[in-house]
């Protein structure tokens, strides 16, 4: 294959050896998505690549030794599934299994080196290319998430970098199903695997933000042995921009798990393209009408843009059903952050408002989620009651943070927390603190 190299080598016919690796052909076979019909899940993905890239062709690939299956495809004609194939000499994903999990593009298919003797540049219409990899839970290459246009292009950054997203949204919800899969087969729905699969859905640690101190925690509901939809996240959305969101999805197990999943590559693809929080919330919202995942569970987040300032930060919040961020100014003071917007995945038109706030040297904003102001003690008290911990008891114990930095703050009220309810949590709680830390 001329300008391509291939680390495992290549077999007699020309092609990766990589393709034949048993241990990655099984892994292809463990998902149970060969030779299956379209799904919900994965075409709404293959949509939003295509939308996002402005492609008119996108594709999910398995491939096996001998062919490049599409679990979905987008601007191609074929209904029957064994329609949905290619031989794996005729597809360009093969080059992402030789390559043992690099993306793989091309913007001249005709010209590239690579590319220009493929069989199947002329017969496709092949003119631009872009693929990442889709990967099993050992790594393994299991297909690709690929776009294609008719014309050659110059892929931008930003649309390679949307890419790459969507295919680990593919790979999760691939691995989530086969987690799910394995623990039904041995009954094993223990709390242990609930968490594993809980953790899956969070980043296991908050993206560094330069110039920005954050933490944040998941508190799990004591003797809960579901998934769960408490999420959030942090991550650059465009240019000197950056977007965090903490969002509950209602109910639990695997439907609250897939429209957890879908909110989160839905917002972090939409933030590439919008700055207003509203805005992101209300394609969020078109999305999960329109793909109908979770069984008609709704959602409510707080989501906000901001960046980094001369004096501190500056940016944008919107609530949708969701509780008010809570702002610890420097000298101890509590702000409440956010008005009140419509809960999403219920209605087709939204109210949503975006409400700049700034924090300056010393501040911090917490978002959270309603298990840390509707938290009781499992025992009543000696008067029978069961005192509720509200959003004023979250204000106070956030008040007496002051001066502690954003791990201690969320360390500190996950304690208190703890200590209202006797270590008996009714509902998984989740904490992000942001915080510019202090001059001088």
């Amino acid at each position: 294959m001329p300008g391509v190299t291939f680390p495992g080598g290549v077999r007699a016919d020309g092609l990766p050896t990589a393709l034949s690796d048993p241990a990655r052909l099984a892994a292809v076979a463990a998902t149970g998505l060969l030779d299956t019909g379209p799904e919900p899940e994965f075409e709404s993905l293959a949509r939003l690549a295509a939308s996002v890239t402005g492609c008119g062709r996108a594709f999910i690939t398995l491939v096996d030794d001998r062919r490049s299956f599409w679990k979905s495809c987008v601007g191609v004609d074929a209904t029957r599934t064994d329609e949905r194939q290619n031989r794996v000499r005729e597809s360009f994903c093969y080059f992402l299994v030789g390559l043992e999990g690099d993306s793989f593009a091309v913007e001249d298919a005709a010209l590239d080196p690579r590319t220009r003797d493929h069989p199947s540049v002329a017969p496709m219409k092949i003119g631009a290319w872009a693929g990442h990899p889709i990967l099993g839970p050992g790594g393994e290459v299991l297909g690709s998430m690929c776009v294609m246009d008719e014309n050659p292009r110059v892929w931008q950054p930003q649309e390679l970098a949307v890419l790459e997203t969507m295919a680990r949204s593919v790979s999760n919800e691939m691995n989530l199903r086969l987690s799910l899969a394995t623990a039904q087969q041995a009954l094993a729905a223990s709390s242990e695997l609930a968490r594993s699969l809980q953790d899956s859905l969070l980043p296991p640690v908050l993206r560094p933000v330069p110039g920005l101190d954050t933490a944040a925690s998941y508190l799990p509901a004591a003797g809960g042995t579901e998934v769960v939809g408490d999420f959030y996240d942090l991550f650059r959305a465009k240019g000197s921009w950056w977007s965090t969101v903490m969002g509950d999805v209602c109910g639990k197990g695997t439907e609250a798990a897939k429209v957890t999943a879908l909110a989160r590559y839905t917002l972090r693809a939409e933030a590439t393209q919008q700055l207003s929080p509203a805005t992101v919330l209300t394609h969020l919202n078109s999305a999960l009408l329109d793909q109908r995942v979770g069984g008609g569970r709704f959602l409510t987040a707080v989501y906000a843009t901001f960046r980094l300032t001369a004096g501190g930060l500056a940016g944008r919040l919107c609530t949708a059903g969701h509780p008010p961020a809570l702002i610890r100014r420097d000298d101890g003071r509590i702000q409440s952050v956010g008005r009140p917007g419509t809960l999403l995945g219920i209605l087709p038109e939204v109210r949503l408002t975006d409400v700049r706030f700034r924090l300056a040297a010393g501040d911090t904003l917490l978002l959270y989620t309603d298990g840390a102001t509707e938290a009781r003690p499992r025992a009543a008290t000696p008067g029978g009651k069961r005192p509720l911990f509200d959003e004023a008891d979250l204000a106070t114990a956030l008040a007496a943070t002051h001066g502690a930095d954003a791990t201690e703050t969320v360390r500190h009220l996950g304690q208190v927390l703890a200590d209202h309810t006797g270590g008996w949590a009714s509902d998984d709680t989740a904490l992000l603190a942001l915080r510019v830390p202090p001059t001088g």
